[in-house]
């Protein structure tokens, strides 16, 4: 996977204050955490570091000060609405060191004809992998899958150096079938009035 370069600086203040101060800077706050030292406070460029996390688990060679830290995305925090970026916390990571994360499921080919639905029970998947070769999408085909049918953990392919971080029998995508609605109900042939419906039989 491509590194991307981020320049950061260490901050100093706290709170909401000090963070619409970075907003208006176009910065975000984050903290690096890893290998046991103290967490580190710092200021990211948002632009930047919002376009470094299209890729999923990107790997960022962050200039510290001058100083050089390899990290990737630990957890994001958006807002709710906009979606625009409030804070990052970034892991420590080394060249050859291992490392779980979540890699998103890409799925390719096409159900057996009919009315199937596909149920994603996970839409990414755990993973243990060097932290420096994260795949950024794992592929799952489904072709020809019919009702009833699922995948299992064990059954997708995984990229090398690549090992489940959950175990193997679970169930990744299961096929449902659609489910018929149900016609609405009719007033008995004759009667006026608007229908009510049925006050829910007690248990």
């Amino acid at each position: 996977m491509a590194d991307v370069n981020l320049t950061a600086t260490i901050r100093n203040e706290f709170g909401k204050g000090a963070a619409r101060r970075l907003r208006r800077e176009e910065k975000i706050p984050a903290v690096i955490y890893g290998h046991g030292s103290e967490p580190v406070h710092i200021a990211l460029p948002s632009y930047d570091m919002m376009m470094a996390l299209k890729t999923p688990n990107v790997l960022i060679n962050l200039d510290l000060d001058g100083k050089k830290q390899l990290v990737i995305p630990k957890a994001v925090q958006r807002e709710a609405i906009r979606q625009f970026l409030i804070h990052v916390d970034l892991l420590v990571v080394k060249k050859g060191e291992k490392v779980q994360v979540d890699v998103p499921i890409h799925i390719e080919g096409e159900l057996a004809p009919g009315q199937n639905l596909l149920e994603h029970v996970y839409n990414s998947l755990p993973v243990e992998a060097e932290a420096t070769h994260i795949p950024e999408t794992i592929t799952v085909s489904v072709d020809g899958l019919d009702i009833g049918d699922s995948i299992l953990a064990k059954d997708i392919k995984l990229p090398g150096n690549t090992v489940l971080a959950i175990e193997g029998d679970e169930t990744v995508i299961q096929v449902l079938g659609a489910q018929a609605e149900e016609p609405a109900a009719e007033g008995a042939e004759g009667e006026e009035g608007a229908v009510e419906s049925a006050a829910p039989a007690s248990e």
